[in-house]
Formats: structure tokens, sequence, C-alpha cells
């Protein structure tokens, strides 16, 4: 299961970080990732990280911008924000794959093998 919090409303230039709780004893075998969505879109890629925590990939609007990081004693992963925009109001989802093998930001970004989904968080940043 996973619980992801940290949305809420933030200005323009402001920062965020949402938190991604994974109960049971898997985290350390999931590729984990970030995916949003906003009203009468769909569903795009954030980011993501490797089982490791060595590897980190991000759509090309939030580099520079966003981190992700995974805490294994925790079983959590998050997403640092910083400098947000109007542009990145959307409901933000963490993911999991397990025994997922993946090297490359296409299938990072790919929504087919991450089987497991949080509820979702909504960031909306105000102008």
């Amino acid at each position: 299961q996973l619980q992801a919090s940290g949305g809420g409303l933030v200005q323009a230039g402001g920062s965020l970080r949402l938190s991604c709780a994974v109960s049971g004893r898997s985290f350390s075998r999931f590729v984990m990732a970030w995916f949003r969505q906003a009203p009468g879109k769909e569903r795009e890629f954030v980011s993501g990280i490797s089982v490791s925590g060595g590897n980190a990939y991000y759509e090309d609007s939030v580099k520079g911008r966003f981190t992700i990081s995974r805490d294994i004693a925790k079983n959590t992963v998050y997403l640092q924000m910083n400098s947000l925009s109007p542009e990145d109001t959307a409901v933000y989802y963490c993911a999991a794959a397990s025994n997922y093998l993946c090297s490359t930001y296409g299938c990072y970004a790919n929504v087919a093998p991450y089987g497991y989904w949080g509820q979702g968080t909504q960031v909306t940043v105000s102008s």
C-alpha cells in the first residue's frame, strides 16, 4: 500500500515536499516513481528512482527544480519540488513497480509496469 502526502497550495516560486510511504517489506525491491495528472490531461511521468536510489530520471520540465529520493529505513520516497509554477498544478501520484528491470528514462516513464499506486495528493500553485 502506498500513502502519498505533502500536497497543498503554494505561491509560484515556492516549494513543497511530497512523501510516499510504502507499507510492507518489499520497498527495497521497488522501482519508485511520481506521476501527475492535471485537469483534462493525461497522467504524465514526473520522476523515477532506481531500487538502490543511485539513478534518478526526470521529465524535462522539472529537471533542475525537482529532486526524487528514497529512504529505505523509512520505506518512503520523496519528491522535493522547488521553484514551482502554475503549470505544476496537478494531482501527484506515487507508483511502485516490483522486480522491474529498468535502466532508461523510457521504461521509468511507462505507466504499465507500475502495479501499485498511491491515492494522489493535490498540488496547486497560484500565480
